[in-house]
């Protein structure tokens, strides 16, 4: 029988990190995979009235397609994975918070009274650029150093050093926690905005502001995907 195949015991992050062409179907289906990455594909199914075999069907397409060697990141090592997202993704985040902060703010400012949900949306990612400094800053100053050390430690055969276990694991929980608040914040926008579709009375602001919360979105599911799915995972068995 169709639910009795392995891969609906799997995790949607399991799933993305063996293979990331299947993000591209999550994404089609409106499933989140990198904050509700713990999820089974069964539970995710019955929780959004989906078709297993149809989503199976649709995984094992995009499987059969080319693979790009250079995007395989869980066969990365994981300090070039670290460099990697603070190269990639803390770069993004520290180009285009402040932008986007100040966009919807002028947005809140102007549409506010006929589109009193932009000031929420514009409060809301307030907290997320505040938020995500501090957590960019523990990553790159205190976490990944860490785990670069202890992945020396383990290439070299040495015994690793217990501050950075601990600080491995501390960090383990309070930026995974972190992560499901920020992911919580960013679906309320995209709650509050429609899934950023523009009400006829847009300025240019009003969607260029809209274009750019949907691309921190996305960015954002690439960017907790590669943490919450294969470096943290790989880090807590250092």
């Amino acid at each position: 029988m169709q639910n009795q195949d392995p891969a609906l015991s799997k995790t949607i992050g399991e799933i993305v990190a063996d293979d990331y062409r299947t993000a591209a179907v999550f994404d089609q289906y409106g499933i989140d995979f990198c904050c509700g990455g713990k999820v089974t594909l069964a539970a995710i199914c019955r929780e959004k009235k989906l078709e297993p075999a149809a989503l199976l069907r649709a995984i094992e397409a995009v499987q059969r397609g080319p693979v790009d060697r250079s995007r395989n990141f869980a066969a990365w090592e994981l300090p070039f994975l670290a460099d990697y997202i603070v190269n990639t993704h803390h770069a993004y985040l520290r180009d285009n918070d402040a932008a986007i902060a100040a966009h919807a703010a002028k947005v809140a400012a102007v549409h506010g009274p006929n589109h009193p949900e932009v000031i929420e949306i514009a409060r809301i990612f307030d907290r997320i650029a505040v938020a995500m400094e501090a957590h960019l800053r523990q990553e790159e100053e205190v976490f990944f150093p860490a785990v670069k050390r202890l992945d020396a430690a383990r290439k070299s055969g040495t015994a690793p050093a217990a501050a950075d276990r601990d600080v491995v694991q501390a960090s383990l929980v309070t930026l995974g926690r972190e992560h499901e608040e920020i992911g919580d914040d960013v679906h309320a926008i995209r709650h509050l905005a429609h899934g950023y579709a523009l009400p006829a009375d847009a300025c240019n602001t009003f969607m260029l502001t809209y274009r750019k919360l949907q691309e921190f979105e996305e960015d954002l599911h690439q960017h907790v995907h590669l943490e919450n799915n294969i470096l943290f995972p790989k880090a807590a068995r250092l």
